[in-house]
């Protein structure tokens, strides 16, 4: 009988304790809900009355100070943030290549020639085995593609979480480790939605366009990636850009790509070249005309399917 009635003893602290708290919470002189915890000084403060509610709190913080974030950076004592870059996460020991000490100081020889085993000797037990190998050797082609892509650092998390998951349903096997990266790449970038081109990834890539698109349709239908149809309108400002065209001429190409939408034109039709006719129309209806030899060298399509879509999309606008 000791033991329910402990468990009943405890069980009513925390609810004392819950219960003080929450009271904390509401200044009793006022009634305001604005309290707020001054660090300086270790209190629980009124923001409306100043009463101070509790003091000599815990501080959880550093011990150290710090007034810049330089000075923040360098007293801090945590490492990176996990990251699904690298093989192992992040999570292993790194040895500098400055040797020097704590305060600042060159290493003698001796321990320079030591440093630099260690150095060799931690590079060669951080991959344990040929698959994590391999996986350094994805997970570096993927980080060296999106650096010639220019694509943000969350596409290149997404590129490797997706082929994690491909290396743990076994989609590698009898497939390139390079042809698999580059099409986990290419459906990150379609699902975070930065418009980049099956022809664009696989010029940064080392395997053909052809084995790309047929290993992302693989993967992207065994891992279940739910990724829409590309829509032309993202493409509209780079392309834009690169031909310093003006916002006038991206919104007369958005509206092009959205009327001519409507009426089915997109259906089956590559967006890049979807995206480059009109910017082309756009051109013209604005007096800022583009060749359409320039416009197919920045959307890498050819002269021939400009001049299709753009037929398409000037009958589509009414303009014939």
């Amino acid at each position: 009988m000791e033991r329910p009635s402990r468990e009943r003893q405890r069980e009513s602290e925390s609810e004392d304790e819950s219960e003080s708290a929450e009271e904390i919470l509401t200044c009793p002189e006022c009634g305001s809900d604005e309290v707020v915890t001054d660090d300086d000084q270790g209190e629980l403060v009124c923001d409306d009355c100043g009463l101070v509610l509790d003091e000599r709190q815990i501080d959880r913080g550093p011990e150290w100070r710090a007034f810049n974030h330089s000075e923040r950076q360098s007293k801090s004592r945590v490492g990176a943030p996990i990251t699904e870059t690298m093989h192992d996460r992040g999570l292993t020991t790194t040895i500098d290549w400055k040797d020097k000490d704590a305060y600042g100081r060159s290493l003698s020889s001796e321990k320079r020639s030591q440093m630099h085993r260690l150095r060799k000797w931690q590079e060669r037990i951080r991959t344990k085995d040929a698959g994590e190998r391999n996986l350094q050797f994805a997970l570096s082609e993927v980080d060296r593609m999106a650096s010639a892509l220019g694509v943000p650092r969350s596409v290149r998390e997404v590129a490797s979480v997706i082929y994690r998951r491909a290396l743990n349903e076994d989609l590698i096997r009898g497939r390139s480790i390079e042809g698999v990266a580059t099409a986990a790449l290419y459906a990150a970038c379609r699902q975070e939605g930065i418009p980049r081109s099956l022809d664009e990834v696989a010029e940064v890539s080392r395997v053909p366009q052809k084995e790309i698109g047929r290993t992302y349709r693989y993967i992207s239908q065994e891992l279940g990636l739910e990724l829409k149809p590309v829509d032309p309108k993202q493409f509209v400002p780079r392309f834009a850009s690169e031909l310093g065209l003006s916002e006038e001429v991206q919104s007369k190409a958005t509206e092009i790509i959205d009327v001519s939408a409507e009426q089915g034109l997109l259906s089956g039709k590559s967006p890049t070249g979807f995206a480059a006719a009109a910017i082309y129309a756009a051109s013209l209806l604005c007096n800022e005309k583009k060749t359409q030899r320039e416009v197919a060298d920045v959307a890498q399509v050819t002269e021939v399917t400009i001049r299709n879509r753009y037929q398409e999309q000037i009958e589509a606008m009414g303009f014939r």
